[in-house]
């Protein structure tokens, strides 16, 4: 071994710069505290910086729990990809077999038009469509402020915004009373597949999604601090999120953890942004991913499942609409998203863009979260924050983070 290096293919001095940077985020007084993971081949590198308030308090520890938001989608997923494997489920079934709220769909005549303009959908929705983020609805930063934007918000069909979610049945019943945006298959959008996966698991399964997920998914990976919501005995460990004022920057409180959103089991569980976690637990599910689907000596999806979900699924069309909407609205998503393509459940790099190859898997989230498996480099990378990006602070931590998680590679 060469002075400098260690064994598991980090430099030291990449994993100074790094830890150098992250504090430097910290120092700032942007970001209050932090927990990353880092690894490559066997070893594991893990910085706990910082504090759980903005105003001091109990230090960041390895095994903080922090609201994962759209991280949740990577791992979501997964729960649908066993029940493929199991071929209680086919990608091509039609979605109304279990999801009857969505049969006989009407489609919007163009985007921005009255719910009432609609014309029959071409084709029904499949599980393919629905795991794809393809069926047909989703959330579009281009098309707020149109009626169908609208519904979607006031029905409580998004997370908290500006109402909790409802139970799954109603959910579902106030999905399938809303015309779709798009023909199923046509266009690739954001997040609404996710939480409609996580419907389809449950009534497919026959049991809810978050007891689907732990039998199959978490207790497996011994991912033990992973749930839609955190036990009594742990919220010592959970932080509040903040959401800073845009204008200010000061610290506004989106979500507090004693009687916050996540202090009680919700009504909805939600595949597309409901999940809390701890670094570690994350990092058993994307170590899993690298090993094509095996944990240790025990198979929890099959190889083939893990390819379909951390390879592009998308086609061209679909993909240039996705391209489109990351690279157009990088001043609205600080620079996330622009990698090119969406397997099932996360982005799959298509594209060289920036330090990460062509290949890498996962996602970020709103909280301030960021999360991906590199299969090229065997490297996995795990970034948790408690500071929203409703200013651009968190997305910088996290593209700095990458920058030096990659300038720390040693070959």
């Amino acid at each position: 071994m060469q002075k400098g290096q260690i064994s598991n293919g980090f430099t030291e001095t990449g994993l100074r710069n790094m830890r150098a940077v992250l504090a430097r985020h910290v120092d700032s007084g942007k970001i209050p505290g932090l927990v990353a993971l880092v690894s490559r081949g066997g070893e594991t590198h893990v910085e706990a910086i910082g504090t759980m308030r903005h105003d001091g308090g109990a230090p960041m520890r390895r095994d903080t729990i922090f609201r994962m938001a759209s991280t949740s989608k990577p791992v979501s997923v997964a729960a649908a990809m066993i029940l493929l494997d199991e071929c209680r489920l086919r990608l091509d079934d039609l979605a109304e077999t279990w999801l009857p709220e969505l049969a006989d769909r009407r489609v919007l005549k163009r985007i921005d038009g009255p719910l009432d303009d609609t014309v029959p959908a071409r084709r029904p929705i499949t599980v393919r469509d629905v795991l794809t983020s393809t069926f047909g609805l989703g959330m579009d930063v281009t098309a707020l402020g149109t009626p169908i934007m609208g519904a979607i918000f006031e029905q409580g069909l998004t997370p908290d915004l500006p109402q909790p979610m409802p139970e799954p049945d109603e959910w579902m019943r106030r999905l399938g009373a809303l015309p779709l945006m798009y023909q199923p298959g046509e266009r690739w959008q954001y997040h609404i597949g996710s939480d409609l996966l996580g419907v389809l698991v449950a009534r497919v399964a026959g049991q809810s999604f978050e007891t689907f997920l732990r039998e199959r998914l978490f207790a497996p990976l011994g991912m033990k601090d992973t749930g839609f919501h955190v036990p009594a005995g742990k919220m010592d460990r959970l932080p509040p999120l903040y959401a800073p004022d845009p204008q200010t920057g000061a610290f506004h409180v989106w979500d507090e953890a004693i009687g916050g959103r996540h202090s009680q089991p919700p009504a909805f569980q939600g595949g597309g942004g409901g999940l809390v976690s701890t670094v570690d637990d994350f990092h058993a599910y994307f170590r899993m991913l690298l090993n094509r689907g095996m944990h240790g000596n025990e198979r929890i999806l099959s190889r083939p499942a893990v390819e379909l979900m951390t390879t592009n699924r998308l086609t061209p069309e679909q993909q240039a609409a996705r391209n489109a909407m990351a690279a157009d609205n990088v001043h609205v998503s600080f620079g996330q998203g622009q990698h090119g393509g969406w397997g099932m459940g996360m982005a799959v790099r298509t594209y060289r863009g920036d330090y990460a190859p062509i290949g890498q898997f996962g996602w970020d989230g709103g909280s301030g979260t960021s999360t991906y498996a590199d299969p090229v480099n065997r490297l996995a990378g795990i970034l948790l924050t408690q500071v929203g990006m409703s200013v651009p602070d968190s997305a910088r931590l996290i593209h700095d983070f990458w920058t030096t998680v990659y300038q720390a590679i040693e070959d």
